[in-house]
């Protein structure tokens, strides 16, 4: 099964985020406006813009599942997005990764072991990446300490385009 048949509405509203991206090498990151981990939005930020030409995008999926740190709306998480990080990328509406409201998406998303440690399950916390080919499949999962600008997951996106 392909990652861009899931079906997503980007933050805006508009329908298929995911298929949008379709034949695109792809960096889905769940994301979080008031983590810790936040200022990994400007490493996105710069991968799309270096890899973009290329056939590549970031797209970030808000969640406010750990510790309720992304508690904005969707313009609130916009805003905060292009003023404090420039993003460009595409933003999806905030979803639920984790439990009973865990959408397919992330259902699927959940059985790809990670690249360092071989482990699957529950999404750990904000800025998961998950790292799909240009057919939709998942070709790598980072924890969330790994940096986006990480040797490993350069090398992972190069090999991918």
């Amino acid at each position: 099964m392909s990652v861009y048949d899931e079906v997503l509405t980007a933050l805006d509203g508009t329908p298929g985020v995911l298929d949008a991206q379709r034949g695109k090498v792809t960096l889905l990151v769940n994301v979080a406006s008031k983590c810790g981990l936040t200022p990994q939005y400007a490493q996105l930020e710069e991968l799309q813009e270096r890899f973009a030409d290329r056939g590549f995008t970031v797209v970030g999926v808000p969640c406010n599942q750990f510790m309720g740190q992304e508690p904005g709306t969707a313009d609130e998480i916009q805003t905060f997005c292009s003023t404090t990080y420039g993003v460009t990328f595409p933003l999806t509406e905030k979803v639920e990764v984790n439990g009973d409201g865990r959408i397919p998406l992330y259902a699927l998303l959940a059985e790809v072991p990670d690249s360092d440690d071989g482990s699957v399950g529950d999404i750990r916390w904000n800025f998961e990446k998950f790292l799909i080919g240009r057919d939709g499949e998942v070709l790598n999962r980072f924890n969330p300490t790994v940096v986006p600008d990480d040797p490993k997951v350069l090398e992972a996106i190069e090999s991918a385009l």
